[in-house]
C-alpha cells in the first residue's frame, strides 16, 4: 500500500466485500447510515428499477447513486479524506432484473425462473478519489441446473437466498446447483477482485 492512501472507506454492509478487500490487503473503514443524520438517504428508493431500464445501465445507475450517497455522509460526518468504494451487483435473465428478493416467496419465484437458464451476474464497482470518480463493469455467466419445487423451497428455507441479487450465494449451498459459470466469481460474490484491483492501482491504494 502506497503513502499517498493507507485505507479506504467501503460504503457497502456486505460482509462479503469485506472479506474480499481483506484477501487484497485493504485496510478499510465503513462508511454506513445511521439514524443520527442520514434519515434522507432513501436505499429503496435508489435500488428501484426505472421502467425499460437495462440490466448494465442500472447497475451502473445504482452504484453511482450509492456512491453519491457515500460521499454526501462522508462530508456531513467531517471524516478524514481517503477513497470511498462503493459497488452494487445485479442478476439479469435476458432483460429482467432480479434483485434482492423481498420475501422468501418471492425467492421461491425468483429460482424457479432462473433454474435451468444460464443468466448474467453483473457487477459495477465504483471509487471517489477527491474529485476523481474510477469505475469498472464485470459481467459473469452462470448456469443453474434444473431445480425441483422441494430443492428451491428447502435451499430458500435456509435463509440464504434473502438479501442477495439473485436470491442465492454463489458461495454458499447454491454451488450445488451451478452446472457452469464463466466469469469473476468473486464478481458473482460481489466485488470483483481484478477490477477492484486496477481502479485501487489507479488511486494509490495498491502498489502492486
Amino acid at each position: 500500500m502506497t503513502q499517498e492512501h493507507r485505507f479506504i472507506y467501503l460504503a457497502s454492509q456486505s460482509p462479503r466485500r469485506r472479506q474480499l478487500l481483506e484477501q487484497l490487503g485493504v485496510r478499510h473503514e465503513l462508511l454506513l447510515p445511521n439514524a443520527a443524520g442520514d434519515e434522507a438517504e432513501d436505499a429503496e428508493a435508489i435500488e428501484a428499477v426505472l421502467p425499460g431500464e437495462a440490466p448494465t445501465t442500472y447497475v451502473e445507475r445504482v452504484t453511482g447513486l450509492k456512491l453519491d450517497a457515500a460521499v454526501a455522509r462522508h462530508a456531513r460526518r467531517g471524516l478524514s479524506p481517503a477513497p470511498i468504494l462503493c459497488s452494487d451487483t445485479t442478476v439479469a435473465l435476458g432483460r429482467t432484473i432480479y434483485g434482492k428478493p423481498e420475501d422468501a416467496h418471492d425467492a421461491v419465484r425468483m429460482l424457479r425462473e432462473l433454474a435451468g437458464h444460464e443468466h448474467r451476474v453483473l457487477t459495477a464497482v465504483a471509487l471517489q478519489v477527491g474529485p476523481r470518480r474510477l469505475t469498472a463493469l464485470s459481467v459473469s455467466r452462470v448456469r443453474f441446473a434444473p431445480m425441483s419445487r422441494a430443492q428451491i423451497e428447502d435451499y430458500v428455507a435456509t435463509g440464504e437466498p434473502l438479501g442477495k441479487a439473485g436470491a442465492y450465494a454463489i458461495q454458499g449451498r447454491a454451488a450445488a446447483y451451478v452446472e457452469h459459470l464463466s466469469g469473476s466469481y468473486s464478481g458473482i460474490m460481489g466485488l470483483p477482485m481484478y477490477e477492484t484491483a486496477r481502479l485501487l492501482r489507479a488511486a494509490g491504494v495498491l502498489a502492486v
